[in-house]
């Protein structure tokens, strides 16, 4: 059985459907930042093992930026909220 995402705008949908984008907790430096703070925000990642916020792309569906708290280990879905929501201040981040 395919892995299901629980989408808050289509529903319960495969995961086939979505695109993963990167680390939902990454914070962009301030324009005026120094080549070696841009350096680590383009090219040092984290690896994390464990509960991870993610930014996907519903990119089969609504087309919505999605925030996933998955688990890299179990791959399991701990939750799923609208990224554009979460920036606003309409839920938590």
């Amino acid at each position: 059985m395919a892995s299901l995402i629980s989408c808050p705008h289509c529903g319960v949908r495969p995961k086939e459907e979505f695109s993963i984008r990167g680390d939902a907790n990454l914070i962009r430096p301030a324009p005026d930042a120094g080549q070696d703070a841009w350096y680590d925000y383009v090219y040092l990642r984290d690896n994390p093992k464990g509960r991870h916020s993610e930014y996907w792309h519903h990119s089969s569906g609504c087309r919505r930026w999605l925030i996933v708290e998955r688990d890299t280990v179990t791959h399991k879905v701990h939750g799923v909220r609208d990224a554009a929501l979460a920036k606003l201040g309409g839920e938590p981040a």
